[in-house]
C-alpha cells in the first residue's frame, strides 16, 4: 500500500500500472479540501495527452493500480 500524505498530494507524480490510451504518467494538478481539511476532490492530468480526470485520492494507495513517481 502506497503511503500518502494528503497535504503533499498536489504536484505529486504517479504512474499507472496498466496504462490506458497510452497514458502512463500523471501529475496531481488539483486537490480540494473541506473545512475539516479532508480531501473531497483530486484531479490528475496525463503528461502526454494533457487529459484531466477526477479520481478518488484513496485509489492512489492501491499498488495494483498506481506506483508513486515515474
Amino acid at each position: 500500500m502506497n503511503k500518502i500524505n494528503p497535504r503533499k498530494l498536489l504536484g505529486s507524480k504517479w504512474s499507472a500500472v496498466t496504462p490506458q490510451n497510452k497514458e502512463k504518467h500523471f501529475i496531481v494538478t488539483e486537490v480540494e479540501f473541506d473545512e475539516d481539511e479532508i480531501v473531497i476532490a483530486c484531479c490528475i492530468e496525463a503528461v502526454m495527452s494533457k487529459r484531466s480526470m477526477t479520481i478518488d485520492w484513496h485509489d492512489l494507495k492501491d499498488e495494483g493500480q498506481w506506483t508513486h513517481g515515474w
